[in-house]
């Protein structure tokens, strides 16, 4: 690492041109290529997708997004001259409309069950040439300006779809800049100085633009969802600037003790440089994990997300410290640089503080400390005893986006599952199939939870039939999830009983249910994964066996406390609808997996930092009492400002309109909260405390066996411990 850093200083301003170039050359080609992400994703095994691929291969679909029209009068009807006059007028205007392929109206003879049975709802189907995700917003607009346009005082008009919702969401630029700004704020606070603000920034912004310009071409390799950059952009900035902080951090201190820049600048980066390696590889390890569950859509977000910090992670150690060169002792306040040239090096004191007199506190009061951090962090894990997967929806949105209200008309006219039909796919070779499968769909009428049932009319000849089952429940709900179970578990078998029917239940709404099946079912083995993965790295760097095992509990800790304050908020909905993000749901169903994977990285972050430096005193003193007092004291500003920036980050992203991202940004927001205020700065040094020199023991024979990582060395040999215990400050070499 310190030829590394000496290399970047030497060559400043080629290494800088050379991450301009790559920006540039990335742009250019991305440009040129475009993306191609895709938000379709496989089950293998499942219901779901065996019916969808029955049903692709006897009718393939059209590549164009499907959205609605829908309308709601409060008094008459639909059908009433003045309101069909207006809006077929309106229907002709939209067909007309650039990317628009069909329209199919209630009032036409294809649309004919597109009207309500009270007579005052009524909706129409608007399908584009495209699929959503490739759609320009300006002409889905102009879809939304012309049907809103015949909105009168009794008439209601609303746009639903997933084409709508696109247009309601904000840019995730929109949130990066909030979330940049406020970390901004942060950095002048924590520095005192503009430069030493900017360069954790600009660093976080080459490695994320990068990465997210270089995913945009993956995508064309792999399958990807449209939601990878925007997460890739959300964790990126966050851990892109926490390791850069630590890096300036390092070298800041560097000079104030008297080093010159070279000098400070190749200790820093051998030193937190190291330990921002080790970092962003648990954090990598920790994301890549998400192949064990084989699912493609996540495999998509776990390499987009990788990428991301591994680009960060260059940055910092590259582009950083060439930055930091240029700079010189710039990175200083005015006043603090011209004490410097005076001659009067400044070594950072330690030994008091409100850091220092807590962590007193910490070292006197252990087990009480330990047992009121537990309780909260029980207490606030309580609501995942309540869990429930599924997928978001329209119904999920905020109450004044035309898409929710659009969903709620259909529910209120046609009922609350028309919203998510289930569609039976079957295959029906013979005349006694056929039969049989006319037989299931007069008997599906009588079923606990059934709606109605409408069998689409077999083609001569054709060997697949089609009975499309509106529940009566919502597609999030419980209910529903437990129509579809007894309809596969009891109904179908007695129907396909005797005969070679075989029947398939698949849908948007099924589809979802499987998936939360089949995560919720390989979610142990994720979990034993990165966690195994985890406690490796830490016993490889540190040889204990002791402080894996904390670093893993912590790291459960967090999680369950985090996806309590997701359940309270999201699943159960206490303030969801005041702060804009809609009304109660089911957590998606891949929540789970790609935040445990995020939060144990992060978690592992600030553990590496935290007990790299209790390990550096521990080599040289062999005190544990004074190495976990000292170890919290040095690194709890860091770790503080660290958190408070990657929360101002993740909150950032929570006002974006995507209740996906929402969730993501509370949960991982409230992680690293509670992770770097309770735990690294209460329970784990307090545990250190209570475990005394048994954090750092290891077997003989597994010290003898295991390779030897080393995450942050010491960069200078430490004076011997002062009477009064308090933390040595390093001897001041001369200003050069």
């Amino acid at each position: 690492m310190s030829t590394l850093a000496r290399w970047c200083y030497r060559h400043r301003l080629v290494v800088v041109l050379l991450w301009l170039g790559m920006l540039v050359g990335l742009g250019v080609a991305s440009q040129s290529a475009g993306s191609a992400y895709n938000n379709s994703f496989s089950l293998p095994n499942t219901e779901s997708t065996r019916a969808l691929n029955l049903l692709k291969s006897a009718f393939p679909t059209q590549a164009g997004d499907t959205d609605t029209v829908v309308w709601h009068v409060e008094t008459g009807s639909v059908r009433d001259s003045a309101t069909k006059t207006r809006m077929t007028g309106t229907l002709d205007k939209i067909s007309k409309l650039p990317e628009v392929s069909a329209v199919t109206s209630p009032y036409g003879k294809l649309g004919a069950a597109q009207i309500s049975k009270d007579g005052r709802t009524a909706y129409a189907q608007i399908t584009f040439a495209k699929a959503a995700q490739e759609l320009d917003k300006a002409d889905v607009s102009r879809v939304i300006d012309t049907a809103k346009a015949a909105r009168t005082d009794g008439l209601r008009v609303e746009l639903g779809g997933q084409a709508i919702q696109n247009t309601e969401q904000a840019p995730p630029a929109t949130s990066e800049l909030v979330g940049v700004l406020a970390a901004a704020v942060v950095l002048f606070f924590a520095f005192g100085s503009l430069f030493a603000m900017a360069l954790p920034i600009l660093t976080a912004i080459a490695g994320v633009g990068t990465a997210v310009l270089a995913t945009g071409l993956l995508s064309h390799a792999m399958s990807m969802g449209d939601v990878a950059p925007t997460l890739s952009a959300l964790i990126g900035l966050g851990v892109g600037i926490d390791y850069a902080l630590f890096i300036v951090t390092r070298h800041r201190k560097g000079l104030l003790t008297g080093l010159d820049v070279p000098e400070s600048l190749t200790r820093a980066v051998n030193t937190s440089g190291r330990a921002v390696l080790f970092a962003g590889g648990t954090v990598c390890i920790a994301l890549l994990g998400m192949f064990v569950l084989r699912v493609n859509f996540l495999n998509g977000v776990a390499v987009a997300a990788s990428l991301t910090v591994a680009m960060t992670v260059l940055a910092a150690v590259t582009l950083l410290p060439a930055m930091l060169g240029l700079l010189g002792t710039r990175v200083l306040g005015r006043r603090t640089r011209r004490r410097l040239a005076a001659g009067e090096p400044m070594a950072e004191n330690t030994a008091s503080g409100p850091w220092a007199r807590w962590a007193a506190l910490v070292q006197r009061r252990p087990r009480a400390l330990s047992l009121v951090a537990l309780v909260v962090m029980a207490a606030l894990s309580i609501p995942v005893l309540s869990l429930r997967l599924g997928s978001s929806d329209a119904g999920n949105n905020p109450s004044s986006s035309t898409s929710r209200q659009a969903y709620d008309l259909l529910a209120d006219g046609f009922g609350p599952g028309f919203n998510g039909p289930l569609r039976l796919v079957a295959q029906a070779p013979t005349a006694a199939d056929k039969a049989a499968l006319t037989k299931l769909s007069t008997q599906l009428g009588s079923v606990d939870g059934v709606a109605s049932v409408a069998a689409l009319p077999m083609r001569q000849g054709a060997t697949v039939g089609i009975v499309q089952v509106v529940p009566t429940t919502s597609p999030q709900a419980k209910q529903t999830s437990d129509l579809i179970d007894h309809l596969r578990d009891e109904v179908i078998p007695a129907a396909e009983k005797g005969t070679t029917l075989r029947v398939h239940i698949g849908g948007q709404t099924a589809i979802f249910d499987d998936f939360a099946a089949v995560l919720t079912s390989k979610l142990p083995e994720f979990i034993a994964v990165i966690v195994v993965l985890g406690g490796l790295l830490l016993m490889l760097a540190f040889r204990s066996l002791l402080i894996p095992a904390t670093g893993a509990v912590m790291n459960l800790l967090a999680a369950g406390a985090s996806f309590g304050i997701l359940i309270a908020m999201f699943q159960w909905g206490w303030g969801s609808e005041a702060l804009g993000l809609g009304k109660s749901g089911p957590v998606d169903a891949f929540i789970p997996v790609i935040m445990i994977s995020i939060l144990f990285g992060l978690s592992m972050d600030y553990q590496v930092f935290l007990v790299s430096r209790m390990h550096e005193e521990w080599v040289h003193t062999k005190d544990n009492a004074r190495s976990v007092r000292v170890g919290q004291v040095e690194t709890a500003r860091v770790i503080t400002a660290a958190a408070a920036i990657m929360v101002c980050v993740f909150v950032a992203f929570v006002f974006g309109g995507q209740r996906v991202i929402a969730e993501f940004g509370i949960g991982l927001a409230a992680a690293v909260a509670l992770d770097a205020f309770i735990l690294r700065t209460v329970l784990v040094p307090a545990a250190m405390h209570l475990f005394g020199k048994a954090n750092w023991w290891l077997p003989a024979w597994l010290e003898r066996t295991m390779p030897h990582l080393s995450v942050e060395p010491p960069d200078e040999p430490l004076p011997a411990p002062s009477p009064d215990g308090q933390a040595p400050q390093p001897e001041p070499s001369a200003h050069r």
